[in-house]
């Protein structure tokens, strides 16, 4: 018992001088942080049922009176334009999902503006929002860390096999 207690004693002991000596922190450094920057974009999301956004999974409801299924989950991968025009410039895609659930075509989506051209190469916009009346940007890499801002839309086209839509994306980033 004696000794035991020794032991525990010489432990503690030993234990202790580990904490005080070792550096398991570093120094303090000043936090510097850059100014913010406001960025206004401008683009076209132009979709093709079927071809660049895929229904993965939808509920089995007999009786539903939308045009639009309730409870259905669309994989996106869309071309992003210069203008609504088919052969307008490509700047980048949008990769994402899109949970239609509500009655009245509702959604709640999470999509990545990602741009492959231009000053913003390499960079992406976070979306993660429902979709009225415009969609909240929560994130971002590249040119855009630690993004938040505004993604307004408005529909110019929509029809069985098409899909055009405006972007006018206002964000805050570093």
């Amino acid at each position: 018992m004696k000794g035991t207690l020794m032991l525990s004693w010489i432990l503690v002991i030993c234990l202790s001088q580990v904490a005080v000596l070792s550096q398991y922190y570093s120094d303090t450094l000043p936090y510097h942080p850059r100014p913010p920057k406001v960025t206004n974009l401008h683009f076209f999301m132009h979709e093709h049922t079927g071809v660049t956004a895929v229904v993965v999974a939808q509920a089995n409801i007999t009786s539903n009176n939308s045009s639009v299924t309730f409870a259905t989950l669309v994989a996106v991968n869309d071309p992003l334009r210069t203008g609504p025009e088919p052969d307008s410039e490509v700047i980048g895609n949008v990769q994402g999902i899109s949970l239609l659930a509500g009655s009245n075509a509702s959604s709640t989506q999470y999509i990545e503006f990602g741009f492959n051209t231009g000053k913003f190469n390499g960079s992406s916009l976070s979306i993660f929002s429902r979709g009225e009346p415009g969609l909240a940007v929560v994130g971002g890499r590249g040119r855009f860390m630690m993004a938040k801002g505004i993604a307004l839309f408005n529909p110019i086209l929509i029809n069985a096999t098409n899909v055009i839509i405006e972007f006018n994306v206002t964000v805050i980033h570093y």
